[in-house]
């Protein structure tokens, strides 16, 4: 049962102070740890963290949104986390669905759990998502699923859980320090054949949400058509 199991929600930052207190507070009393990474914010992130009480690692600098990750997810294993979730705190995705991402997992449903925003176009539009990331996320998603024969209504969401023994073996360590870390680990999720469920989510973009702008944007979609070549043709195994 997920309840005699360890929850620990992982919460990779970078200027977050404005939106961390509500991603916080609105967390489960399941969630047994909660482990905030930071990468060298220049507002008071840290600060906020400690007074919140949560454990908390600052990066000496900027290693990238993958890099964060990383740390975020090893830090984890260390803790003896049975259960990860990863949720950004900037408040674009509800923390309050932890329960259920720890429930599918917990009870042996799943080995995976992502958070879909997907649901329609016009919930999606209404949630304040920009039209080219719709598209680029719609049409990305497509490929992806194409390529690793799987039927994910998202890949590129920014709320997932894993069971403990994925993250113990696969190589995500290796994986970019950028964004495309996250198409990168799904596909070695992919290749090892773990289950993977997903949970709708409300779409929130607001002025405090994090997102990247439209050249980061490209450059991650270049990114993750390469990696897609990459499992194509046997790279993650």
């Amino acid at each position: 049962m997920y309840n005699l199991q360890k929850i620990i929600v992982v919460l990779p930052a970078y200027n977050a102070v404005t939106t961390l207190e509500k991603t916080v507070r609105d967390l489960p009393s399941l969630v047994d740890e909660i482990i905030l990474v930071d990468d060298k914010s220049s507002d008071d992130t840290v600060a906020l963290a400690r007074q919140l009480g949560l454990f908390v690692f600052a990066r000496d600098n900027n290693g990238g949104y993958g890099a964060n990750q990383k740390t975020c997810y090893r830090l984890a294993l260390e803790h003896g986390a049975d259960i990860i979730v990863m949720i950004h705190p900037d408040y674009q995705y509800d923390p309050k669905l932890v329960k259920y991402f720890a429930e599918f997992i917990g009870d042996n449903y799943f080995d995976v759990m992502l958070g879909s925003r997907i649901r329609s176009r016009r919930e999606a539009l209404a949630g304040g998502m920009p039209l080219y990331k719709y598209v680029a996320n719609r049409t990305l998603t497509m490929l992806e699923n194409m390529v690793s024969g799987l039927n994910l209504s998202e890949w590129h969401t920014g709320m997932r859980a894993y069971r403990r023994s994925v993250l113990e073996n696969i190589d995500w360590n290796n994986n970019a320090d950028d964004f495309v870390f996250d198409s990168q680990i799904l596909f070695q999720v992919a290749a090892r054949n773990y289950s993977i469920g997903e949970i709708p989510v409300p779409v929130r973009y607001f002025p405090e949400a994090s997102s990247i702008n439209f050249w980061r944007s490209l450059k991650y979609g270049c990114q993750t058509v390469w990696t897609a070549g990459q499992y194509l043709f046997g790279r993650f195994k």
